[in-house]
């Protein structure tokens, strides 16, 4: 993230949620909500850069594609790591 950059969430289920309704993840994955429901959990910020743009016309039909509920034992399966 940009130095000062902070990304919030409300998601207080996810693993990278923190008080104050932050994200603690090192990198997050933002996609329509299409491509998220037809990708595996693996496909994460990590991948983002090889993976094609995939447009949207509303806000309402993108997602959060780090979410990892809490206490799951899935928080290592995207590569992604609390800050």
């Amino acid at each position: 993230m940009a130095q000062g950059q902070q990304i919030m969430c409300s998601i207080s289920s996810c693993h990278y949620w923190k008080a104050g309704n932050h994200c603690d993840a090192n990198a997050i994955m933002v996609t329509a909500d299409s491509f998220a429901a037809s990708a595996p959990d693996t496909i994460d910020a990590p991948q983002a850069s090889t993976l094609s743009a995939t447009p949207t016309k509303r806000c309402e039909e993108t997602c959060c594609k780090t979410f990892v509920p809490k206490g799951s034992g899935k928080e290592r399966m995207d590569n992604v790591i609390r800050s």
